[in-house]
């Protein structure tokens, strides 16, 4: 088991962010985190990366309580834009390179070759889906046990969707777990092998998707709009 989580909650204030979320993520899996916008996403995200802090429950990394060391394994892309305006596209790499141990430099460039990125050209001249794409390089550019990818697809055209989804599909491997939280469903169904439906901070679904398809008969399109549009 690469990571496990009993009973988990955070609160700001009395609002829950998240509230009882026990949930097991395998080696060798993608995984969908599903939910509208304020669902909770996000802030479980940046729990199991170490960037929220005094929440309740317990978070297990490879058998032991997660810790600051465990950043080194985990890669975070979070939905905000996280690169100094004055930096180049190639500056990236030597950033993500300066504080990453995995990262790999040659698979930077490659990744920048396929979203068709210009290595000299100024982070604050790209469009938002040009920034979605760079963020997505630098952050599958590291060679991590877990990636933790928040809405990777967003502001992304259709057709530039399927690259990345192939992107992904190839940066899984036997000795990782990727997590995508998206609402984007249609896109993802085709890739993902688990799905965990979030609501108002808490689990609602969860489940392998061969589980899921077997329990409902429906698609987790199908299942999205029952869930959160009481159809």
């Amino acid at each position: 088991m690469l990571l496990e989580c009993n009973s988990l909650a955070k609160y700001y204030g009395r609002k829950p962010a998240v509230r009882n979320i026990s949930l097991q993520l395998e080696t060798g899996h993608i995984y969908g985190l599903l939910g509208p916008n304020g669902s909770g996403k996000t802030t479980w995200m940046k729990m199991v990366s170490g960037l929220v802090k005094s929440w309740k429950g317990s978070i297990t990394y490879q058998g032991q309580p997660l810790n600051y060391r465990d950043k080194a394994e985990i890669a975070y892309m979070s939905t905000e834009p996280f690169f100094y305006s004055f930096m180049k596209i190639k500056d990236v790499g030597k950033y993500y390179r300066d504080f990453f141990a995995d990262f790999d430099e040659t698979r930077f460039e490659r990744l920048l070759d396929r979203m068709e990125l210009d290595p000299n050209d100024k982070t604050r001249t790209l469009s938002s889906g040009m920034a979605a794409k760079l963020k997505l390089a630098a952050t599958l550019a590291r060679d991590a046990k877990l990636y933790l990818l928040d809405e990777p697809l967003n502001g992304i055209d259709l057709v530039a969707r399927d690259r990345i989804m192939e992107t992904i599909v190839e940066t899984s491997s036997p000795g990782n777990t990727i997590v995508m939280s998206t609402h984007l469903v249609d896109e993802i169904e085709g890739t993902i092998d688990g799905a965990i439906f979030v609501k108002e901070g808490e689990i609602v679904l969860a489940g392998s998707m061969e589980e899921i398809h077997a329990q409902y008969d429906e698609s987790i399109a199908d299942l999205y709009r029952k869930i959160y549009g009481g159809i």
